[in-house]
């Protein structure tokens, strides 16, 4: 193809530097978690090729060696991965730049490593890059986004039950509605919370299957027969994640349905974070003309020109951010179909939507959790809102049915009397009847 100039410093080689110059649509390079990944694929290739017979003991300790040099001294940066998301959509040029660098690293006088040869080795780039995918999906889940969202359920509950007594004026439509405890109200949101950390949970055996030893189209043609087994029991024993060959190379190769799976519960817990998020803006709106429910922990000036102005900025970063989780999902349902024939030709977006996602949903779930647990109660404004409510009529519909409970409500408003007033004076019932059908902590 002609003569390539390389940086004199680089750790990279040709393949990189032609990808360099070809791909210049986006500032966009891989995450460092997913290069992370390929680094580790080429360890443990390396450690199950050569107990497979198949590389030396000497090329085995190199690369090991230089693959742990990367991972340890931080080398995993735009200087040495450097090339844009929006590449050859089997990520080829992202597995080279990975396997040139490890080359360069692992070469010396002692011994010579080729980037195909020897780091490539039993490997494509069609299995490596979808299995760099699952592991980094697999890893995000079970080390960092179970956990936040455990945490996240368990910082609700623990915060409803030291509101169990506290008792509000619901709202359908935004509009007044019956009684509720703020209990009641986090429950919602801790048992919305709970069910999309269970469908999550459902999904680390199916991500983490992997297509290494597929090669090239799923038939794992250039690879020993007992690789693929033993590369999944290796990874699995290294990470101590629960990583397993895939049940059919040729769908893991061609496929990306569990990468759908997975943005598909993101996507579904994006609806919640932005729900919650959502509610607390409304319950801390004001402080004076709004519903001033709560107050949020003051963490920021609000305005370059209204002082004193505090807004809820992380319930509307959180907003944002869910925002984004579901636009990524669309982009990865796109590049999910896009598996034609043998291969999937969009990999390197998805992998990077995906991990973005991951990251966006784990953070969000910490940040909204220390917003939640350190929210305070506006007790008055909220009985003084309570004492207002005048759909507190819907419990007399049972006594005096419901014309004469709407009839009731009208006047109340009209008129901006009590509902236990106007009730007095409308029906037949005593007031200490009255009070104890419409006491709101009965209601609920």
């Amino acid at each position: 193809m002609g003569e390539v100039k390389v940086p004199k410093d680089a750790l990279y080689a040709a393949q990189t530097q032609r990808a360099v110059d070809n791909f210049n649509i986006s500032p966009l390079t891989l995450p460092k978690d997913f290069i992370r990944q390929v680094v580790l694929i080429k360890q443990n290739a390396a450690e199950t090729n050569h107990e497979l017979g198949l590389l030396s003991k000497n090329k085995k300790q190199a690369i090991v060696k230089a693959t742990n040099h990367i991972l340890d001294q931080k080398l995993i940066n735009p200087d040495n991965f450097p090339i844009d998301v929006f590449q050859t959509g089997s990520g080829t040029s992202t597995n080279m730049n990975v396997n040139e660098v490890v080359a360069h690293l692992a070469s010396n006088s002692r011994v010579k490593i080729h980037p195909n040869d020897d780091v490539n080795m039993g490997q494509s780039s069609n299995d490596v890059i979808p299995t760099a995918i699952s592991m980094m999906a697999t890893e995000q889940l079970v080390n960092h986004l179970i956990p936040a969202l455990e945490s996240l359920m368990k910082i609700i509950k623990t915060k409803g039950q030291s509101l169990k007594s506290v008792v509000k004026t619901g709202r359908t439509h935004l509009m007044d509605a019956m009684p509720l405890s703020m209990q009641q109200e986090l429950s919602g949101w801790a048992y919305q919370v709970e069910l999309a950390l269970k469908n999550i949970k459902s999904l680390v055996p199916q991500i983490s299957e992997l297509a290494q030893g597929g090669t090239a189209i799923g038939t794992g043609i250039n690879s020993s027969a007992k690789f693929r087994t033993l590369f999944a029991k290796n990874l699995k024993a290294k990470t101590g994640l629960p990583y397993k060959k895939s049940g059919n190379a040729f769908a893991s190769i061609a496929g990306q349905d569990s990468s759908v799976a997975v943005s598909g519960a993101l996507n579904t817990f994006a609806t919640v974070l932005m729900k919650i998020s959502n509610d607390l803006r409304w319950m801390n709106s004001g402080p004076v003309s709004g519903l001033g429910e709560i107050r949020l922990k003051a963490i920021q000036p609000g305005s370059s020109i209204m002082p004193g102005k505090v807004n809820p900025v992380i319930p509307e970063a959180v907003a944002m951010a869910a925002a984004q989780i579901m636009g990524n999902h669309t982009a990865i349902t796109v590049g999910a179909q896009a598996g034609n024939f043998q291969l999937n030709v969009m990999l390197p977006m998805i992998a990077y939507n995906l991990h973005q996602s991951l990251e966006l949903a784990t953070n969000s779930s910490h940040q909204l959790a220390e917003t939640i647990k350190n929210f305070e109660v506006n007790q008055e404004d909220l009985e003084q809102l309570l004492s207002k409510n005048a759909i507190l009529a819907t419990a007399l519909a049972p006594e005096v049915g419901y014309e004469k409970a709407s009839e009731i409500v009208y006047k109340a408003r009209r008129e901006e009397r009590s509902i236990l007033d106007v009730s007095i004076e409308l029906t037949n019932l005593s007031k200490s009847e009255l009070e104890k059908i419409l006491d709101p902590k009965k209601l609920i």
